[in-house]
């Protein structure tokens, strides 16, 4: 009974070395994570950002839906993007991924 006793004294000690050590574990995964996830996510996002103020007239785009076509016009929160010959659709900014060449590239 009374090495149980001491047992359940001692224990606090070990746990507590234990703690520091899982502590700077926890800090070794957050920075590997931000390094590989969360740093390059939001490069690609200021990139993007930085494409789509850049539009202009005559510009070829790829919108999230998978639409190519050209900038026919620039407005404050949307764009017209002409798909075809008298066809034309309005898109909202944010919806415009990439210039199609990008995907050539990439293959």
């Amino acid at each position: 009974m009374f090495t149980n006793l001491i047992l359940l004294q001692a224990a606090p000690a070990a746990a507590q070395g234990q703690s520091y050590s899982f502590l700077i574990m926890m800090a070794l995964v957050f920075v590997v994570m931000y390094f590989f996830m969360i740093r390059p996510q939001t490069k690609r996002q200021k990139e993007l950002r930085k494409f789509q103020e850049a539009l202009k007239k005559g510009d070829k785009i790829v919108t999230t839906g998978g639409i190519y076509g050209k900038v026919w016009e620039i407005r404050e929160q949307y764009i017209i993007i002409e798909i075809d010959d008298n066809c034309k659709i309005r898109c909202d900014k944010s919806a415009i991924l990439r210039d199609p060449s990008d995907l050539q590239q990439a293959k």
